[in-house]
């Protein structure tokens, strides 16, 4: 079994796969106070919910945005699994090149979307990750990963525009009945939600556009993270729906690259 980590900025997702199969996934908020041994016994429970013993894990993969939280993982596999973690990174053979002017700088979780989406759907193919981030990384017809887009998440945007104006509440994000919004709070929630989509939308015609000039095709569009279920629902534009796709790719990334042997 192996044992998969996401750790993002607002999340931290774990999950089991025997083989290719994920038996369990989780999801806690991601803190930066937490110490190796709340993760270990966080990691412990969640393992006790599916009977598994710590003996039965043979790997421990993570994907990490959030630096100081990557060293408490590792720590954690150390000591509670006798294991060290592979940490995906561009450093790595991942079976592709990566095109951006420096490669150090795309995240792993960016990483492991590239590995996963092209081993399921091949290239040319656009990933949308709808997390603290909205990110789009564009695959060549190669696998080859030619680079992306950065725009602020949902979330992200309604926190920051409750914090910057004065009197725009704090809004939950679910979609009002009608468009032209009667009140503040349904006129934010058109304008983050409906804006998010058709932000998406235009994003995705520009991109495939490039694609098309590059490639000859305008590249199969999939959809991860907490929002892209909510997206696909209101867009055609995205035709496939991962919301594991990290988790598999720091499998995959595991498999290709052997793991690592225990301590």
């Amino acid at each position: 079994m192996l044992f998969a980590i996401d750790i993002g900025n607002t999340h931290t997702v774990f999950g089991l796969f025997r083989g290719n199969r994920l038996l369990g996934e989780w999801r806690v908020t991601s803190m930066l106070q937490r110490t190796e041994d709340e993760v270990g016994v966080q990691v412990l429970q969640f393992l006790g919910q599916l009977k598994v013993k710590p003996k039965s894990i043979r790997g421990i993969g993570v994907s990490s945005v959030v630096p100081n939280l990557t060293d408490v993982y590792v720590a954690m596999a150390r000591k509670y699994f006798q294991q060290d973690a592979l940490v995906i990174n561009s450093s790595l053979n991942l079976g592709f090149r990566i095109l951006y002017e420096e490669p150090k700088f795309v995240g792993a979780d960016r990483l492991c979307n590239a590995v996963a989406g092209c081993t399921k759907y091949g290239g040319p193919l656009i990933i949308i990750d709808f997390g603290t981030a909205t990110t789009y990384d564009v695959i060549a017809t190669n696998g080859d990963y030619l680079g992306g887009v950065i725009a602020a998440g949902i979330e992200t945007a309604a926190a920051d525009l409750h914090r910057r104006a004065a009197k725009l509440p704090k809004v939950e994000l679910h979609l009002p009945e009608k468009i032209i919004g009667t009140d503040t709070v349904s006129s934010m929630q058109n304008g983050l939600l409906w804006g998010a989509v058709d932000a998406m939308e235009g994003m995705v015609r520009r991109i495939q556009e490039e694609l098309v000039a590059s490639e000859g095709k305008r590249g199969t569009v999939i959809a991860t993270g907490g929002f892209s279920a909510f997206v696909k629902a209101r867009s055609s534009v995205i035709e496939h729906v991962e919301p594991s796709l990290v988790l598999d790719g720091v499998r995959l990334v595991y498999e290709r690259i052997g793991g690592r042997k225990k301590l």
